[in-house]
């Protein structure tokens, strides 16, 4: 019997696999369990369709990550900080500042997506690792100098 499984089953296959099982498994265990459905030519015309449209969702959103990356590709940020007579800042400079900046700058951002790899608790030069999608992310340097 075929099956469309509708979650994933470590000896059997991946959500959405069309697989062939003995009719008692599929009948009495998996089907019932909600674990699958059964492959008939409606159910794997549904599967395609979904499987397109799912495609086609995740290529728009990467591109849309693209694009902001690319604008943001060679933006330098000053960021200024209380700072104490040696250069020490009182508290850090967070995710929340950089996109502050950035939105400053009109690059709307939000603030989850970036990250800083060692406190910056220091004037100086850093730099942030800003991650649009898992395939796209793009670096920016960042300034901190002392008000």
């Amino acid at each position: 019997m075929k099956i469309i499984l509708k979650e994933n089953i470590p000896s059997l296959g991946y959500k959405d696999d069309v697989v062939e099982v003995k009719d008692g498994y599929g009948r009495n265990y998996l089907i019932p369990n909600g674990m699958a459905i059964i492959a008939s030519e409606a159910a794997l015309k549904r599967l395609k369709e979904d499987q397109k449209q799912k495609a086609h969702k995740l290529a728009k959103i990467k591109a849309d990550a693209e694009a902001a990356a690319q604008a943001l590709e060679g933006v330098k940020l000053t960021i200024g900080a209380k700072t104490s007579s040696k250069g020490t800042i009182f508290g850090s400079v967070n995710a929340i500042q950089i996109a502050e900046a950035l939105e400053k700058l009109g690059h709307i951002v939000d603030r989850k997506i970036i990250e800083i790899k060692d406190p910056v608790k220091e004037v100086g030069i850093y730099k942030a690792f800003l991650r649009f999608h898992k395939d796209v992310s793009q670096e920016i340097e960042f300034e901190v100098i002392a008000e």
